[in-house]
């Protein structure tokens, strides 16, 4: 069965279909069927109709006279008189002083949604501005900058060979001029497992970058402003390597790998059931090489790798191709 929304007729499908009613000899259910429309509403159009389109206009549905229950005059006076000599006067001091001074009897929700009416409550805090995002200017050269986060392993993957207290986690690094990925799991979230999966990453994309671009997560850096170097910035700098934070909490500038974790929960994670780490490992594996070969429109409906290829060819590197594997 098919629900229609009640959606108001237009003024002209009116005026037409008052004009088929009276200039043709068309039934009725004829012209219902034709204008959507029922016979009541067809009869109630043609009474009105006087030539005019105003005349098939909506009227206001307002009433013509006051609910016999509401504030009186009077009453509206004496509140507004009480709030002018009280400016910065509560709610509930009001409600109290004309139950005591005045003998107001009505209740305290029908005070408050006429002192809304009246503009008591008006909202004057400045409007934020709404964000307008600064336009980001992807890198056009392979390698030129890496973006690395981490993403925990749902437990509603786990089975029951796997212990429940275990907590698995998957490092990402995406570059961003061709989207290739690389995904590694690892038992632990620390700097050590940081360092290990960069040392994996450059061996399986076959480069190193100019800049990797991370989170402010205890992996990555310190919290606080400190003399310490943290392990990750030292291994970067003894590579030659840029190390970038982004923003405080604002993972959208941390976009690209953001996007492929959320992928990650539709493709993978939503299907995947593993027995233990070297299964995770293994399907891990397996659906980084399936995920490099998806074609996206934002690469022109080319996958990764041929996006990859095609930088190559076109000399659209940051490093030395000789050091390319591929």
């Amino acid at each position: 069965m098919i629900i229609i929304s009640r959606i108001p007729h237009e003024i002209k499908t009116r005026v037409y279909a008052v004009q088929t009613y009276r200039n043709t000899k068309c039934s009725v259910s004829f012209i219902c069927r034709k204008y959507h429309c029922s016979k009541a509403s067809l009869m109630r159009w043609n009474k009105r109709y006087d030539g005019t389109i105003q005349s098939l206009m909506d009227k206001s549905h307002k009433p013509l006279t006051k609910h016999p229950n509401s504030h009186t005059d009077s009453e509206i006076t004496k509140i507004k008189n009480f709030i002018k000599r009280n400016p910065h006067i509560g709610l509930n001091e009001l409600y109290t002083k004309l139950r005591t001074e005045i003998a107001y009897s009505r209740h305290y929700a029908s005070l408050y949604r006429i002192l809304k009416k009246i503009g008591f409550y008006k909202d004057n805090k400045p409007k934020r501005k709404k964000y307008t995002p600064k336009p980001y200017l992807t890198p056009q050269y392979l390698g030129e900058k890496w973006q690395l986060d981490v993403k925990y392993v749902p437990r509603s993957c786990y089975t029951s060979s796997v212990p429940h207290d275990d907590k698995y986690y998957q490092y990402t690094v995406i570059d961003e001029a061709s989207r290739e990925r690389f995904i590694y799991p690892y038992k632990e979230q620390s700097s050590y497992s940081s360092i290990d999966f960069i040392k994996r990453a450059i061996s399986y994309f076959g480069y190193k970058p100019r800049c990797i671009q991370t989170d402010n997560g205890f992996e990555f850096t310190y919290f606080k402003d400190t003399k310490r170097i943290h392990p990750f910035d030292v291994f970067l700098q003894s590579l030659n390597i840029e190390h970038k934070l982004i923003k405080p909490r604002t993972p959208r500038h941390n976009g690209k790998v953001e996007r492929s974790h959320r992928n990650d929960s539709e493709r993978f994670y939503k299907y995947l059931k593993f027995y233990s780490f070297d299964d995770l490992l293994m399907q891990m594996k397996k659906y980084l090489y399936r995920s490099n070969r998806i074609l996206t429109s934002v690469l022109n409906w080319k996958n990764p790798i041929e996006k990859r290829n095609e930088l190559i060819n076109l000399g659209y590197t940051h490093y030395n191709l000789s050091l390319i594997h591929i």
